[in-house]
């Protein structure tokens, strides 16, 4: 039927040409979805310069939008924004160039519009659908959710920004059990999917996920020049890399500053998006950890800026952004960068949307420790939980359902009384206290004299109860003074979903937090 429709429409063309030089740019193709109303959405390709492009959206036999554009700039780049589309399909596109009387005609089948979501990060976000827990369950999954599609960007770097990327490793394409669990740390992101899945089941309309990830790598490699600037990086100030994960094959991807933003990111701005997640940080416990509450936001905010103008506008300048706050690597040697970065991916508040990073949501992921997973310990298999925290985010940030809990119980007061050697910190909901996880929380304690005749602190762990629904009492006997509290600052804080601070509500485990006192 499709084809007969093809035929008819492009009677008028019989004696036209196909041209290699006239085309689609790379992320375009049959099964995509275009983001949806109010935003509109970008279509691009290349052509001869100067030819006249005509871009036709058609439904059946129904033309919705037509859209015409002449070919410009030295390759030849032509750009057009369709209307205004309500979600659903599927839609029929066609382009045609006219050129020196000459006109070359391509199409695309099968389009939907909807929401499209970008994932981005490093390994943990890589883990496919086979890697995961209950892996055989879900990928039954595949054939209930056929309206979130699925597109994955090639493992590419480039010292020049790139206008279009290189290679795709898979085009967009209808979710199967192959595509899903297609090896180890290839292609599709259980995280991005289930993300996606929850999204069409809970939304009822297309999601679209398009997946640049690339493990072993660290934030810098995916930050533009003018983000890395910012936080006083350049091609001078780089740091060798300082790896400590135990699967050296998906630990050793491109260290090299801007190289992923260069060939994976800048290929993709002209696209309209609603938004995207990210899973990353481990690659810079080992480089420039002290910089990550600068040059993780700022990759934010680059993105956002450069989605919006390179989408002509369409993309939201202020973009919904998810994350997860890392899991756990070494329970019986510890990484001390771990809680480190964990705070810096918050900007150093605790919790996420804040002052510095607005319109983000946050998973917390401390307690899905794995200590037996075969792809090492830094690659926990409960990507379940991780998406579904996402996804709970997502509803309250992107969709603005302010009933839905996404965040763990915060601290709002800490009270100190030194004469009684104890602490109270009240936290902004009701509180699931796990009493059998020892001393989690810790204060900073004067405990003698330094050669200076100065006051010499250290952290210590401080016992703590919980006198009431949202206040836990930290008791701190033997210390003369304190000038800090922290809770959870350890790379493998509790066993699995075993945290000591839940949300009554929520379910959702308190994220680690430090508090330093005047």
């Amino acid at each position: 039927m499709i084809q007969l429709l093809l035929q008819i429409l492009l009677l008028p063309l019989l004696f036209t040409r196909t041209d290699a030089t006239f085309r689609f740019a790379s992320y375009y193709g049959d099964h995509m979805v275009l983001q949806q109303k109010p935003s509109q959405a970008v279509v691009w390709g290349f052509g001869e310069v100067g030819a006249m492009v005509t871009v036709t959206l058609l439904r059946g036999m129904d033309t919705i939008s037509k859209t015409a554009v002449i070919v410009k700039g030295d390759v030849g780049v032509w750009k057009v924004l369709l209307d205004p589309m309500d979600y659903g399909g599927p839609y029929h596109l066609i382009a045609h160039q006219t050129f020196k009387q000459e006109i070359t005609s391509i199409h695309l089948d099968d389009v939907l519009f909807g929401d499209v979501w970008l994932c981005g990060g490093q390994s943990n976000m890589e883990m496919t659908v086979s890697q995961i827990f209950n892996a055989s369950k879900e990928l039954e999954l595949a054939s209930q959710y056929p309206y979130v599609r699925l597109f994955t960007a090639s493992l590419v770097t480039s010292d020049i920004e790139l206008l279009d990327l290189a290679k795709v490793d898979l085009e967009w394409s209808i979710p199967t059990r192959k595509n899903l669990g297609n090896g180890d740390f290839t292609y599709f992101s259980a995280v991005c999917w289930i993300f996606g899945r929850h999204l069409a089941q809970k939304l009822k309309y297309p999601i679209g996920l398009v997946e640049s990830v690339w493990g072993g790598t660290p934030v810098e490699a995916w930050s533009s020049k003018t983000a890395l600037s910012n936080c006083g990086l350049s091609e001078s100030s780089k740091e060798k890399i300082q790896s400590r994960f135990e699967v050296t094959d998906t630990a050793t991807g491109p260290c090299q500053y801007t190289v992923l933003w260069n060939a994976m990111i800048h290929p993709l701005l002209n696209m309209t998006i609603k938004g995207a997640i990210w899973y990353q940080g481990e690659a810079n416990t080992g480089l420039n950890t002290h910089l990550y509450n600068c040059t993780f936001p700022t990759l934010i905010q680059d993105w956002r800026r450069s989605f919006h103008e390179g989408s002509l506008g369409q993309t939201d300048p202020n973009f919904p952004f998810g994350f997860v706050q890392l899991s756990t690597f070494m329970k019986t040697q510890p990484h001390d960068n771990y809680p480190e970065i964990r705070w810096h991916q918050t900007a150093d508040y605790g919790y996420a949307p804040n002052p510095k990073m607005p319109n983000t949501f946050m998973a917390v992921a401390m307690d899905l420790g794995d200590d037996d997973s075969p792809y090492g310990c830094v690659h926990p298999r409960d990507k379940h939980t991780v998406a579904y925290r996402l996804y709970l985010g997502a509803q309250a940030i992107a969709y603005g359902d302010q009933s839905v809990p996404f965040q763990g119980p915060f601290p709002e007061t800490i009270d100190v009384y030194y004469n009684y050697s104890y602490m109270n910190i009240t936290y902004n909901e009701e509180l699931l206290i796990n009493h059998t996880c020892g001393q989690i929380f810790e204060v900073f304690c004067s405990v003698g004299i330094n050669i200076n005749g100065e006051s010499h602190y250290a952290w210590v762990p401080a016992p703590a109860k919980s006198p009431s629904s949202k206040v836990v009492t930290v008791l701190f006997k033997g210390c003369s003074h304190i000038s800090a509290v922290r809770y959870a600052w350890y790379d493998w804080p509790c066993e699995y979903k075993k945290c000591p601070i839940y949300g009554i509500h929520s379910r959702l485990p308190a994220p680690l937090f430090i508090k330093y006192f005047k």
